[in-house]
């Protein structure tokens, strides 16, 4: 009977009493722990091999919880189980510790499967593999690295090397004749010993010193470590790190040491995280971690991160600075979070489009029209991300605006007669007042013409019908200033970069985000540029500097005057 066969036979019957569960996970064991998965003659795929043992692992775990752990750990190692699937053994591994140490004294694996198999191990369960003398050597350089060590004591030393050690004063009185007639064996060897340290306690307890070093001494004595690199599991407990911390570090958890639990349950990356590791005074003290989520491929499942460990940079007064200011590591988390908001929405935004545009067969237009305004959608909400992006960027001062020189006069006249056509319907406009000078301003055409249209068409978006919003332009100082007079309902909020003002109705919009978010981004790119946009009144006045010669004729032409 082949293997498939066999496993739906056992599943087909359900355990309805100790006796029965007890067969039953033998059985599941024996089946399990063999790596003969032959698929059954005729079979089209091995979907259903897949459907079989996801069911036989759930068999197995449930019926281990009415089972004692001394039972399971009996039948594990019954010589006659086949114990060859490394899959069995991470699953039993994460039991009962008594389960666990039959499982992995039993598992009989290549070299292969035992390198895959250890890092996967709970850190406890990997303890239980020192036990065994028959492991490959690769597979024991794998558990040195990852600091698994024998728990034995070490062998004494002769007897004969302990007398040379101790001086004569110090060598203990004569035993009594029960421990006499020992001396040469190690029994007295050990009463040796145990005479020599307290004799030379005594002695260090009345010089007044301690056995034991300090610990400043021990760690006058210990290199300063600079950094070492790490991996954890998904639940962010450490499983491997450099050999030179392995020990102090393997099994220690990352959220108990600082690292804020939104991190991970979002699974993004750690940047510039400041924790105090608490332990030997190799590692003991502050650190900074730099970490990245690692996925599985294919499946995509999250599996932990891997990232390092770095000591803070020491300025000159002794104290220490972080790689990025705190804005900085804001605007760091929030760039870190839109670029991972933005993989769902393109992949909503492509899908629909392959809807709308019937790449895949006929589709009805409803279905279409639904998947254009979806499409529509995704590209509003991306275009918001970019918006977010970029006033992080801009506030942080990780951005710089374009150089170049471009004409502030003719981009507001360009714009506001753009803007009167969608204002007219509602019988409200822009009038502007500029004198007929070109207002040449240091900022490239694109920055100015996107500037521009952000400022205008935001105050446009809720202008109410038959409102006339005033605009005027002039220069002067080296400055190139354009005041707009704030429509009705902008002019009642007290923060109007704060402002919640929703737009009037139209084709115009204020941005995702409202008409306070868009002033806020006007005001960190003229902030940028050298500029500053503020409000004064019920007015918002934008000020720019002019470019290097339209700053010198002003100044000529305001010293003439």
């Amino acid at each position: 009977m082949l293997f498939d066969d066999r496993l739906a036979t056992v599943l087909r019957h359900r355990a309805t009493g100790e006796r029965a569960a007890r067969t039953q996970f033998r059985q599941l064991l024996d089946l399990l722990g063999s790596r003969s998965t032959v698929h059954a003659p005729g079979e089209p795929s091995a979907r259903r091999d897949q459907q079989l043992l996801a069911s036989a692992w759930l068999r197995l775990g449930a019926l281990g919880e009415l089972l004692p752990a001394s039972e399971r750990a009996a039948m594990i190692r019954d010589p006659g189980l086949r114990f060859r699937n490394p899959d069995l053994a991470l699953h039993l591994a994460e039991d009962e510790p008594e389960v666990a140490v039959a499982a992995l004294a039993r598992a009989d694996l290549s070299d292969a499967e035992w390198q895959d198999l250890i890092p996967r191990l709970p850190v406890r369960a990997r303890g239980f593999l020192r036990l065994r003398r028959d492991m490959p050597p690769s597979t024991a350089r794998l558990l040195d690295r990852l600091g698994i060590h024998d728990r034995g004591l070490p062998t004494p030393p002769p007897a004969s090397v302990i007398d040379a050690a101790v001086p004569p004063e110090a060598q203990p009185a004569p035993a009594s004749a029960p421990i006499s007639g020992t001396e040469g064996s190690e029994i007295g060897a050990l009463v040796k010993r145990i005479e020599a340290f307290r004799s030379s306690r005594r002695t260090q307890r009345a010089s007044g010193s301690s056995p034991l070093p300090s610990s400043d001494e021990r760690g006058q004595d210990l290199p300063r470590l600079s950094g070492f690199a790490f991996t954890s599991d998904a639940e962010g407990r450490i499983d491997w790190a450099e050999a030179s911390v392995a020990p102090m570090m393997v099994g220690k958890r990352l959220g108990d040491e600082g690292i804020t639990p939104i991190a991970f349950a979002r699974h993004q990356p750690l940047r510039n995280y400041s924790i105090i590791l608490e332990g030997a005074p190799l590692i003991e003290g502050r650190w900074v971690v730099d970490a990245t989520p690692r996925f599985t491929v294919p499946g995509g499942r999250f599996y932990g991160y891997a990232g390092k460990f770095r000591r803070p940079a020491v300025t000159a007064s002794g104290g220490t600075t972080q790689s990025a200011s705190s804005r900085e590591s804001e605007a760091d988390r929030l760039r870190q979070l839109l670029h991972e908001l933005r993989t769902p929405v393109n992949a909503i935004q492509g899908f629909s489009e392959i809807i709308q545009q019937q790449l895949f067969g006929t589709t009805p237009h409803e279905y279409r029209a639904l998947a254009a305004a979806i499409a529509g959608d995704s590209a509003r909400i991306l275009a918001g991300f970019e918006e977010l992006d970029r006033l992080a960027r801009l506030e942080a001062g990780a951005l710089e605006m374009e150089e170049g020189t471009a004409d502030l006069r003719a981009m507001v006249e360009r714009t506001c007669t753009q803007l009167q056509d969608v204002l007219r319907p509602r019988t409200s406009s822009f009038e502007l007042a500029a004198d007929d000078r070109p207002c040449r301003i240091a900022m490239s055409e694109r920055e100015c013409e996107a500037l521009g249209w952000r400022l205008l068409a935001t105050l446009a978006s809720v202008t109410g019908a038959g409102e006339l919003v005033h605009v005027t332009l002039d220069q002067g100082a080296g400055m190139a200033r354009l005041a707009c007079e704030l429509p009705i309902s902008l002019s009642e909020s007290d923060d109007i970069f704060a402002a919640s003002t929703r737009p009037s109705g139209g084709s115009l919009s204020a941005g995702v985000f409202g008409t306070g978010f868009s002033l806020r981004l006007v005001r960190a790119e003229t902030r940028a540029a050298g500029g500053d946009l503020v409000r004064m009144d019920n007015w918002i006045m934008l000020q720019l500097p002019l470019s290097n010669g339209e700053a010198n004729g002003s100044a000529s032409n305001a010293d003439t005057a």
